[in-house]
């Protein structure tokens, strides 16, 4: 996996996973000052206003463009930040979030016909061994009040994976345009996350957020909501879009399961989060899932054997399907049925060689 990437390349692959873990904390932060779905709103406003003034419209059907935005923008981050302000614990998110891989292959599959492959099989049903495993854990500390969090951060793993398809068909019509897209995607969940917002979360509390913004708590939540879009989002999706140009997306997608290391880590050391050993048991099963599933049974670097009977023609090798948090990439997705791959931002990854996200893992 690491052999066709220079070291300049993997370090920025190893800052963006760095970058993306960091923003569930930042996320945090800002749900302190903020309700959850008015701060989805507030995010991509800010995005959003910039994006119509400065930026052309992707030659992608806007059909594709709404499935995107409002697959990986508004399920998503409705889910995730009401599982964060219902008592998620942060870095436990960034993990289960994860889940968007294998939910990506299996509604691939659904809804696409694509081939699902032994190996994507296998990561899919160890993945879901291991949150199975955090959601048992999590029912047995306190029932439903534990529980609810962790089936709504999964849902917005199901979103992302959702949004992850229609990403996927945007890039097929509109190859090369992976960030455009992403700022797009951005203009889709502003009105109705704000009027969501109106409806549950009432104008009352909205207003009551932005007082006290001068106060410690209050900057901190600015500090947040700017790290999230400008570092997370716009450097981070930046950075990843540029490096999945460069190299395959089997070599470039496994640093983004560096995010939950760095999710549950910073978590520990800045809110003074701890996870369970049990759940980092099971966490690590997830991991292995989505690895498992995501890169190549044989590395490129690796010698390949040349095929029998064919004289100076090198045989070919499997690879099987890229199924992560955050992997965006401005090349156009191959016909054939037989590969899946799966996309931050927070982030956060997509399909078939996709635009991220991954990145307004997270």
């Amino acid at each position: 996996m690491l052999g066709p990437m220079p070291a300049r390349d993997r370090a920025l692959a190893v800052l963006v996973a760095v970058v993306w873990g960091l923003n569930f904390p930042a996320i945090h932060l800002s749900l302190q000052q903020f309700p959850p779905l008015f701060l989805v709103a507030l995010r991509f406003t800010l995005l959003a206003v910039p994006t119509l003034l400065l930026v052309p419209r992707p030659s992608a059907p806007w059909r594709w463009v709404l499935a995107y935005g409002a697959g990986f923008g508004v399920l998503q981050f409705v889910f995730l930040y009401v599982a964060m302000d219902s008592g998620m614990p942060t870095g436990l998110a960034s993990l289960v979030l994860q889940s968007s891989a294998p939910f990506t292959v299996v509604l691939a599959a659904a809804l696409l016909r694509e081939r699902v492959s032994a190996r994507q099989a296998a990561g899919v049903g160890v993945a879901a061994l291991g949150l199975g495993g955090i959601a048992l854990h999590r029912a047995g500390l306190g029932g439903g009040a534990t529980l609810l969090p962790v089936v709504l951060t999964l849902c917005g793993g199901l979103g992302w994976a959702l949004g992850n398809l229609g990403n996927r068909q945007a890039m097929r019509a509109a190859p090369g345009e992976p960030f455009r897209l992403l700022l797009w995607m951005s203009v889709v969940p502003p009105l109705p996350m704000l009027a969501a917002s109106l409806v549950v979360e009432g104008p009352d509390r909205i207003t009551a957020s932005f007082g006290d913004l001068t106060s410690r708590q209050g900057l901190l939540a600015v500090a947040g909501l700017a790290f999230t879009v400008l570092v997370a989002t716009l450097l981070g999706g930046g950075i990843w879009t540029t490096l999945m140009g460069r190299h395959p997306s089997s070599t470039v997608a496994p640093f983004s399961m560096l995010v939950p290391v760095v999710g549950i880590a910073s978590s520990w050391l800045l809110l003074r989060e701890r996870t369970a050993t049990a759940e980092l048991v099971w966490g690590a099963v997830v991991v292995a899932g989505v690895l498992l599933g995501s890169t190549r049974a044989v590395p490129s670097w690796w010698p390949r054997r040349r095929a029998r009977g064919t004289r100076g023609q090198a045989g070919t090798a499997t690879t099987s399907a890229v199924a992560t948090a955050a992997t965006p990439s401005p090349r156009p997705v191959s016909p054939s049925p037989s590969v899946v791959v799966a996309d931050t931002d927070t982030g956060a990854p997509a399909a078939a060689d996709s635009a991220a996200s991954a990145s307004a893992r997270r």
